[in-house]
């Protein structure tokens, strides 16, 4: 195996726990990861805002992948790449969510607005983000400034024929994935975890191989199909599991400090 110079994290069902809480392990596995001389960042779904509570105790001081890696933003969080969701595809991914009675968030760079307060997931969201949203009636103002869309619903079988009939809707005009089994994430085409991946390779002088991902969900599934070493957590879905070198145990069971382990385990061995 390769030497791996960077792990590229997940957060949500992958270093953080079902309550969101970032455990002592977590952050002691990325400390020994630097104590190898090896890089770490995280990617997710959630926008910048809702990852400024990782930085202090994860020490981060590479960029980072917000809005499932279609922005990249600097520990400080100036944006140095940003990418938006065309118009029309935002017009065409609020028309399906409503057409399959979804609740529907929109996020910019800046805010997130919602129809509902009450809606799915909205209280949720808040703690995970640790931000409130802005309560918009029409989105229409917002279209093309749109970083993420959200399809939010208890259903998890209705969100996934969502999910089908929003590809299909969209076509390449934007990504639709589903980043929980409660959320389908619309964002920028040509766009994902996997780019941010080969950004951050570009960025850092070295090939993807060198690389190591962790994640739980769909849309890490394109940083695995880029990276050296791709690890599933043991409470992700054996769809996801199946595209990994290696399965680590569930989010609540110290899964990612277990990856690790491995990582480095792996290096000592080569």
């Amino acid at each position: 195996m390769n030497r791996i110079a960077l792990v590229i994290s997940d957060v949500d069902g992958t270093l953080v726990t079902k309550d969101k809480r970032l455990t002592r392990p977590a952050q002691q596995a990325v400390a020994r990861l630097r104590g190898a001389g090896i890089g770490f960042t995280v990617t997710s779904s959630r926008p910048p805002v809702g990852m400024r509570m990782l930085v202090d105790p994860l020490d981060l001081d590479l960029p980072i992948g917000p809005f499932n890696g279609s922005s990249i933003v600097d520990p400080q969080f100036v944006v140095l790449e940003q990418h938006r969701i065309p118009a029309k595809a935002a017009a065409i991914s609020l028309k399906v969510l409503a057409d399959f009675a979804i609740d529907a968030w929109l996020f910019t760079t800046d805010h997130w607005f919602v129809r509902k307060l009450d809606g799915a997931y909205v209280a949720h969201e808040q703690d995970t983000i640790q931000s409130d949203p802005t309560l918009l009636e029409d989105f229409s103002p917002y279209l093309e400034q749109a970083c993420k869309i959200v399809g939010a619903s208890t259903d998890a079988a209705l969100l996934e024929r969502c999910e089908q009939a929003l590809q299909q809707a969209l076509g390449g005009q934007a990504l639709a994935v589903r980043s929980q089994s409660y959320y389908l994430d619309v964002t920028p085409p040509g766009q994902d975890k996997g780019s941010f991946v080969r950004a951050m390779a570009k960025r850092l002088g070295i090939t993807t191989e060198l690389i190591a991902t962790i994640g739980d969900m769909q849309n890490d599934l394109p940083m695995f199909r880029c990276s050296g070493l791709p690890i599933a957590m043991g409470n992700a879905t054996p769809d996801v599991q199946r595209q990994a070198r290696h399965v680590t145990a569930s989010n609540e069971d110290e899964g990612f400090a277990a990856a690790v382990d491995f990582i480095l385990k792996q290096q000592a061995a080569s």
